[in-house]
């Protein structure tokens, strides 16, 4: 728990000390009024003796009394409602908040740096207020009155009239049946007589005489004459004199309700010539009973009647009780208490007190103990006194206790005022209340076992909560502490009596008693089970008190010797939650921030963006509107793993506070916004207008746009050309301050200077976007923020333009109307400027209107709010702000300081420098069309046969920007055509498309062929091996490798419709494409290697370093190729003939140039559900095993019945093929590569 003020030791006896009842006059009570006091209130600062106090007890021995305090309350004849008691521990506890500025403890738990507070002063209110506000029970008797102050004035007209009737007033209450409130200790109640007397106003001799009256009548040991009011009221500005009052009144005018300014309960104002005064404690002077007012009627926590008969907190009434303790405290704080008294005053009272105690109300109880130790002396037959005899109760055999669940509920069991069992208790409590716990736990001891006996419950619970107490606060701890005693009076309250006020005060005595021995598990324990959600007082909702023990609890996890960090955190959100429903916003805030001191940054995505969020509506709730914006802002920048109805919440909570917060300051500057994601690193800014794919138009001369990718390549080609041509101009030298120009600026480039760019030439900037949420985002008014330098032409600056609401004579801004970005979408968006001013331009970043689309999706009863509607889509709610581009540049490497640190140059590409007008080099060209005129083949194997999905006859046209697929089928040359050709044994095949055939060998093709063929042959070719006893195994490889080879060069002849200078031109060319191997793309021009990955380094140790002579699987399954030849469909009458017959070719075709033996296996392998789904229904007829052996590139064909019994879909692809070398061992045997999927559909006729 956290630190109190008060320890253990000092908390329980000022909890629990003797209560004194003050009866006063009118008069008596005018003469405080004049301080803004109540007698009460009067007496309050002074109410703890300044010294020890001595009595005797039963066994004559001297007793010391240590910091004594009294409490004088005027007597209350109604009890204090549930209601008002709940309202009050509310006002209370909102009314204590964390001071500004206090330091909090900082406790560090392994990874956790935690700021803690240090106190809890709410909670210390909270259990103070709750203590005092018990209202007082028949089963035990430390809150009941043990005396009466009898209180008049001297400038009374019969001062002793007055005191006899306020004791005949005081003899009725306490004994007639009709006042069953306040309760009394003892029928023979002290009376002690006061008299008041106003020093500035009054008689002294008069007051002096009727005092030696009233000790004549009533002795000198119980009367006393107070002077106060040394001073006028007009003087009290005059001197300063110290206010003891006002730190008692601010924290009990509301809990006492005894403010008169401004107090819950029905104030009505005097009828009698002290009209100007007000009631006190709820007193209606009105009424009148033989002279005296009737002011015992009203208790101060009684509701007002007029006001809710709920008396709920947790609704939306709590706010009006926290706006009423701020009124009562600001009404309080201009009121100057005890103006009328001086320091002699304050003494004088003091001095009261002490004789009140000393002469009066010691000496009552020391009286009052002895009667009744001898009362049960003598009942109990039992010899000398209580106090001897402890040991002789304790001794001997002792009779097994029965447990709680064993005893009957006689909770409403009541005992007569007479009976031995309450007279123990009655001594049990005046000793724990002179603080005397020896002689106090045995009497409690005592009586919890008769209580037992009797299975009076709710009395057996007082006495063993008692018992424990005392048995802890024993001087020199003569026994450990009982928790066993407490853990079952609280199950007793709780269970059998269903009283949850005194199940809690056992349990903030005993967690505070735990506490102190360091038993931080089991306080921790304790305080939460009374935190149950169903755990209801009469009606009272107990979310406060579960906020409050929540949060104790968490602090006993974080104070244990190993702190239990998750512990603290998940309890405080707890208590934070409870808060909450008690209407306890701030406190609420208050715990969700502690906790997120420990969920925070620890992958705890879930519950983070759960404590963001209750941050967020608490702060809004509080108008903490900053505070909210940050909280919701955390949930979206994180990468988040809520579902998209969540994210919507979070989504439309941030922007619905974000407009209110930017409503409050309208003309302030525009925020940063969290989404969407840019990634300024990416950004990429083109210089120049964009290409047009108009024909014939003029564009410039360069390779560069934002439609491809970087290339270095290219990059370096232009590059070496732009040097040539400025060497060329200055007669071959390059001078020495040239640099390329650069029209697209990106992460490859050089983005050390400030780039050029020409006025009047658009200025592209492309934003790389990315939307991490599962909601789409919707961007409108999106354009580029900037800040621009004019120059004039002489080249001086001028005044800084920055966009605000735009300059369009400077900067020309275009403006994206909508911007949608779909759900986990990255997206770019290409920015236009028009620079219209020569001067030094800064692009900032982008400004944008941040919304959802309306009707997107509701979630938890939350609707889209209505919005407008702008162009194709419709904003649900939207909000302005910005997003800086932050660019970093490259980390310098140069010299040695910068290897050593980290050290990042500039970047500035955004950073343009606008500079006049200048020449543009400009090329116009267009292709309108293309057509494939003729595709041609070149190989020593192989030819093309056919083109296969395209008409021959007509031309294959592609447009500007159009791609197209072409089939062609392509079959192996024949022996003799081979030996026909020229030496090189090349065929030529043409398709043609157009009109007109043109013959490939004859034409610039074949030279074309020849020439790179002839390039290749160049190239040094692997040298034969010369061992001789490896030449078969590589000839063997050679010939698999063989299987997958073709060798075809394909050539296609096309032609180009070119538009320039608006004039259309025809240009003929060809491309090759050579396919060296089946299953891999070819490409007529270079393909850019992508860099291998990264890898990391790996170690091992070579086991076998020889290679393997051995082809791999895959060479291996391309020796054989299969087809299936069966008709798509078969009709078969099942109802005549069950069996369905379908003839099936299976083509088995040997791809290499040797010999090989074949397997074909038609039994089914796979036994899978899905499998057997789909061909368990059907069987190959015949032999389920077929060898072969087929000769060099030899076609066979393979009969084969397939059997259905069923209609459906089938898939014949099951047969499986082996395949070896005829004169190779059976190792290289493998699985042939299957065929396609080869479905049938069996239909019934």
């Amino acid at each position: 728990m956290a630190q109190c003020v008060q320890s253990v030791q000092e908390l329980i006896p000022d909890s629990f000390v003797p209560c004194v009842a003050a009866l006063c006059s009118d008069e008596a009570e005018r003469l405080t009024r004049l301080n803004h006091l109540s007698f009460a209130e009067l007496l309050k600062p002074f109410s703890r003796l300044t010294s020890e106090v001595h009595m005797r007890d039963p066994n004559n021995q001297l007793h010391v009394i240590k910091n004594l305090k009294i409490a004088v309350s005027n007597i209350i004849t109604q009890p204090p409602q549930p209601g008002a008691i709940r309202k009050l521990l509310n006002d209370v506890v909102s009314g204590s908040q964390p001071a500004e500025g206090l330091v909090a403890n900082v406790i560090t738990a392994g990874d956790y740096d935690l700021n803690i507070s240090a106190t809890t002063p709410w909670f210390e209110s909270y259990r103070e207020t709750f203590l005092q506000s018990m209202p007082a029970s028949d089963h035990e008797f430390l809150n009941h009155y043990l005396a009466c102050m009898l209180v008049t004035s001297s400038s009374e007209a019969e001062p002793m009239e007055q005191f006899s009737k306020l004791s005949q007033e005081q003899h009725r209450i306490q004994h007639n049946n009709d006042y069953s409130y306040p309760k009394w200790f003892i029928p023979n109640t002290l009376k002690y007589y006061v008299l008041l007397h106003d020093v500035s106003a009054g008689d002294e001799q008069r007051a002096e005489s009727i005092y030696e009256e009233m000790k004549q009548k009533y002795g000198t040991q119980g009367c006393y004459l107070l002077k106060i009011n040394s001073r006028t009221p007009n003087r009290a500005s005059d001197e300063q004199i110290p206010d003891p009052w006002s730190q008692y009144l601010q924290k009990n005018s509301i809990q006492n309700q005894e403010s008169y300014e401004d107090g819950p309960c029905t104030i009505t104002s005097n009828k009698n010539s002290d009209s100007n005064l007000l009631s006190l404690d709820g007193l209606d002077n009105e009424v009148k009973v033989d002279g005296l007012p009737n002011n015992f009627r009203t208790h101060p926590l009684q509701l007002d009647p007029s006001g809710d008969s709920s008396n709920s907190i947790d609704g939306p009434d709590h706010v009006k009780s926290a706006s009423s303790l701020h009124e009562t405290k600001k009404a309080n704080a201009g009121i100057i208490h005890g103006a009328c008294l001086t320091l002699t005053d304050h003494d004088r009272i003091r001095q009261f007190i002490q004789e009140f105690t000393f002469r009066g109300l010691l000496p009552h109880i020391e009286k009052t103990i002895r009667q009744l130790n001898d009362q049960l002396i003598s009942r109990k037959g039992l010899s000398r006194s209580l106090f001897s005899a402890t040991k002789k109760w304790f001794s001997g055999s002792k009779v097994p206790e029965k447990s709680i669940n064993e005893l009957k509920n006689t909770s409403g069991l009541l005992y007569p005022p007479e009976a031995p069992e309450l007279q123990i208790r009655k001594m049990a409590d005046l000793c724990f209340l002179v603080q005397h716990y020896d002689l106090a736990y045995s009497c409690y001891h005592t009586a919890k076992k008769d209580f037992l006996n009797d299975q009076a419950m709710l009395y057996a619970a007082g006495a063993l909560e008692m018992a424990a107490v005392s048995a802890f606060l024993q001087p020199g701890a003569p026994r450990p502490y009982p928790a066993h005693y407490m853990d079952t009076a609280i199950q007793t309250y709780r269970d059998i009596c269903k009283n949850m006020v005194l199940a809690e005060r056992c349990v903030l005595l005993s967690a505070e008693i735990l506490k102190s021995q360091s038993k931080y598990s089991e306080a921790a324990a304790l305080l939460i089970r009374l935190t149950s959600e169903q755990n209801t007082w009469k009606g009272m909702d107990s979310d406060l008190r579960s906020a409050l023990l929540l949060e104790q609890a968490a602090h006993c996890f974080i104070n244990m010797k190993s702190p239990m960090v998750r512990k603290y955190a998940f309890h405080m959100i707890l208590a934070g939650h409870r808060f909450s429903k008690a209407g306890q916003k701030k406190h609420a805030l208050r715990c969700y921030c502690q906790a997120m001191q420990v969920y925070k940054g620890k992958g705890w995505s879930l519950a983070e963006d759960h404590i963001n969020f209750t941050i967020g509506r608490q702060s809004y709730t509080l108008r903490q509107l900053d505070n909210a914006v940050s909280a919701f802002r955390h949930i979206l920048i994180n990468e988040s793993k809520q579902s998209a109805a969540q994210q919507g919440a979070f989504l439309r909570e941030y922007l619905y506070v974000y407009k209110n917060v930017s409503q409050l300051s309208p003309d302030g500057p525009l925020p940063q916004l969290p989404l969407p994601y840019i990634n300024s690193s990416a950004t990429r800014v083109f210089f120049g207008h964009d290409r047009r794919p108009a024909d014939g138009e003029k564009q410039a001369a360069t390779h560069v746009s934002l439609d491809q990718e970087y290339d270095s390549e290219s990059s370096q080609q232009w590059r070496e050309l732009e040097e040539h041509v400025v060497a060329v101009v200055n007669r071959g030298v390059l001078p020495s301050n040239f640099h390329p120009t650069e029209y697209c600026l990106n992460s490859y480039s050089d983005n050390s200077r400030f780039p050029l760019t020409v006025v009047e030439e658009p200025i592209t900037v492309e934003v790389a976007f990315r939307n991490p949420l599962k909601v789409p985002l919707l961007l409108t008014d999106l354009s580029l923020l900037w800040k621009f330098q004019p120059k004039d032409v002489s080249g001086k600056e001028n005044e800084v333009k920055e966009l605000v609401k735009g300059e369009p004579e400077m900067i020309g801004t275009e403006v994206v109307s909508e911007f949608l970005i779909n759900s986990e979408e990255s997206k770019v968006a290409r920015l236009k400027l028009f620079p219209h001013h020569i001067g030094e331009l800064h692009i900032l970043g982008v400004v944008y209107n941040l919304g959802t689309i309306q009707g997107s999706m509701t979630v938890d009863g939350i609707g889209a709010l209505p919005g407008c509607h702008t162009g194709k889509h419709s904003l649900s709610m939207s909000v302005r702000g910005r997003q800086d581009l932050e660019i970093q540049g490259p980390r310098l490497n140069n010299t040695k300081e910068e290897k050593t640190s980290i050290k990042y140059g500039p970047d500035r590409r955004l950073d343009p420098i606008i500079t006049e007008e200048m020449p543009l080099l400009e090329s116009e060209a267009g292709v309108k069309e293309f057509h494939i005129v003729q595709v041609s083949s070149s190989s020593k194997h192989w030819k093309l046969q056919k083109s296969v999905n395209l008409s021959e006859n007509k031309d294959a046209k592609l447009a500007n920007r159009e791609k197209g697929k072409f089939c062609f089928k392509a079959i192996r040359c024949k022996e003799e055509e081979v030996a026909t050709q020229s030496s090189e044994r090349y065929t030529f095949a043409d398709i043609i498309f157009g009109n007109e055939q043109i013959v490939s060998s004859a034409s610039p093709c074949a030279d074309f062929f020849y020439r790179s063929l002839s390039s290749e042959l160049k190239k040094p070719q692997a040298q034969s091996s010369l061992h001789t006893e490896k030449q078969s195994i590589e000839d063997t490889m050679r010939l698999i490798q063989k299987c997958n080879e073709v060798d075809l060069n394909i050539v296609v002849l096309w032609k180009a419709y070119v538009v320039e200078d608006s004039k259309q031109l025809i240009l003929e060319g060809q491309h090759h494409v050579v396919l060296r191997t089946i299953g891999k793309e070819a490409f007529s021009y270079p393909q850019k290697q992508e860099p291998p990955e990264m890898e990391l380094l790996k170690f091992f140790r070579p086991e076998n370093t020889t290679v393997s002579s051995r082809p791999s699987v895959e060479q291996l399954s391309n020796l054989i190729r299969t087809s299936l030849h069966y008709p798509e469909s078969f009709s078969h009458p099942f109802h005549q003939k069950s069996l369905c017959l379908v003839p099936v070719t299976l083509l088995l075709s040997n791809c290499s140039k040797a010999d090989v033996d074949v397997i074909v296996d038609l039994r089914h392998k796979t036994t899978s559900p899905e499998a057997l789904e789909i061909h368990g229904s059907f069987t190959w007829l015949g032999q389920t095993q077929y060898k072969l052996h087929l000769k060099s590139q030899e076609l066979h064909s393979l009969q084969l019945k397939a059997c259905f019994v069923h209609t459906g879909v089938y898939n014949l692809g099951t047969p499986r093929v082996f395949a070896k070398l005829s004169d190779q061992v059976t190792v290289f045997e493998t699985s042939q590569q299957s065929s396609m999927p080869a479905l049938i559909i069996i239909n019934n006729v």
